[in-house]
């Protein structure tokens, strides 16, 4: 992406009365370090922590499907200084057409009409696209939809008040200690074994499937393997896969978070994804993948462990992972709205 300085202004209805206060579109390189000091403000404000590093946010800007930031992203600006941002994004999830929008408002700049603003002009964006889409033939159900932490109580409010409604809760689960940890064996005809990157490709296409029955299931796409293996924080020394012979029967891909962890002052890793094919399940695989994958946490020098599950996750993931010593520690929710 090239940074063009001549970018144009964009009028957005409705905008709050801010002297000084101005919309863009992303002109490239040359505003990611501001963008990423206003997600992470954001971040911590809202108590979610998801913290980007440079490489971090550059991999995945340039790993969202259909998504073209000069295009698909919106700056708010105060005399020049950047202090809010949009962006727009499309999945197909169950069968339905998702246009969601996401932003971040600086906390020094909450409660003054920014967010909205950004919100409204995600929504012409969006509609714009899903008009076009359709009058392409593509006829399948389609929805305005957003996502946020219940901690983000304006966000929450705004999204609220604009129609949305949540649809579907998530939980955040930590095991504060990873002490005491068990040996749980895998069952008879099963074993760990190192990842290669080409075996990891193998890896994200049958966790794919296996959440294929799960809630706001989508078909994973090249460049969601391409921002999964892109993550400058993917260590694929630490996934723990179950594999039948040459068959992936589950795996837990955990992963740490420096950033978040030095934002927070803790020593925490990630369960990123917990995921047992059809065949194998009811059978302790999960368990077993679960266990090695904090033992493998314990090994880098982590004290906690967190994951995020759907609280109405039809396998029973939420016992489960109470039973190896999760708790519940927040919530969040997907929200949508008819167009």
């Amino acid at each position: 992406m090239t940074v063009h300085e001549e970018t144009p202004l964009i009028a957005i209805a409705d905008a709050p009365p801010i002297d000084g206060l101005s919309f863009r579109p992303y002109r490239g390189e040359a505003d990611l370090p501001a963008l990423i000091e206003v997600m992470n403000a954001a971040e911590v404000a809202d108590e979610s922590y998801e913290i980007y590093g440079l490489e971090a946010a550059r991999n995945w800007l340039a790993n969202l499907n259909d998504f073209e930031p000069s295009r698909d992203m919106l700056l708010a600006e105060i005399d020049g200084r950047l202090v809010a941002a949009s962006h727009a994004t499309f999945s197909v999830r169950d069968g339905t057409r998702m246009f969601d929008t996401y932003g971040w408002v600086h906390p020094d700049w909450r409660r003054r009409g920014i967010g909205r603003a950004l919100l409204r002009w995600g929504q012409d964006r969006q509609r714009l696209r899903a008009a076009a889409q359709t009058e392409a033939g593509d006829l399948r159900p389609a929805s305005l939809g957003s996502w946020t932490v219940d901690a983000a109580t304006g966000a929450v409010a705004l999204l609220v008040d604009d129609g949305y409604e949540p649809v579907r809760w998530f939980v955040e689960m930590l095991r504060p200690d990873l002490d005491d940890l068990p040996t749980v064996a895998l069952p008879e005809g099963l074993e760990l074994r190192p990842i290669t990157e080409d075996l990891a490709r193998l890896v994200l296409a049958a966790d794919s499937e296996a959440f294929q029955d799960h809630w706001g299931a989508h078909e994973m796409t090249e460049a969601d393997v391409r921002r999964t293996l892109g993550d400058p924080d993917n260590d694929l020394s630490l996934w723990q896969v179950a594999w039948d012979g040459d068959e992936v029967a589950g795996s837990v891909l955990p992963i740490i978070f420096p950033n978040d962890n030095a934002a927070q002052g803790i020593q925490r890793g990630w369960l990123e994804r917990v995921s047992v094919r059809r065949p194998w399940r009811r059978r302790g695989v999960a368990r077993a993948l679960i266990v090695a994958a904090l033992h493998a946490l314990r090994a880098r020098g982590m004290d906690a462990a967190s994951l995020g599950v759907d609280a109405e996750n039809p396998t029973g993931a939420l016992g489960l992972y109470e039973q190896v010593g999760f708790r519940v520690d927040k919530r969040a929710a997907a929200y949508r709205k008819p167009f």
